[in-house]
C-alpha cells in the first residue's frame, strides 16, 4: 500500500501557461520526490498596456511518500 500527499504551488512564466507548468514541476521536483501527477487548478494572465506580461498557474502536485 502506498500513501500520497498533495501540495499546492503557484508557478509563473513570461512565455506561456505550458511553460509555467513545466517550470513549476521542474522546481517542485527538486524538493518533492516521487511526483506522480499535477492538476491545474487555475490559470491567470497578468496584463500591462493591453499585452500579456506573465502567465500564472496554480496546481496541485501529488507525490508518493516513501516508507
Amino acid at each position: 500500500m502506498s500513501v500520497a500527499k498533495v501540495t499546492e504551488i503557484i508557478s509563473s512564466s513570461n512565455k506561456s501557461f505550458d511553460h509555467a507548468v513545466t517550470e513549476g514541476v521542474k522546481r517542485a521536483n527538486k524538493t518533492l520526490k516521487n511526483i506522480k501527477s499535477v492538476w491545474i487548478k487555475d490559470q491567470k494572465a497578468m496584463v500591462d498596456g493591453g499585452k500579456i506580461t506573465e502567465y500564472r498557474v496554480t496546481m496541485k502536485v501529488s507525490f508518493v511518500l516513501k516508507d
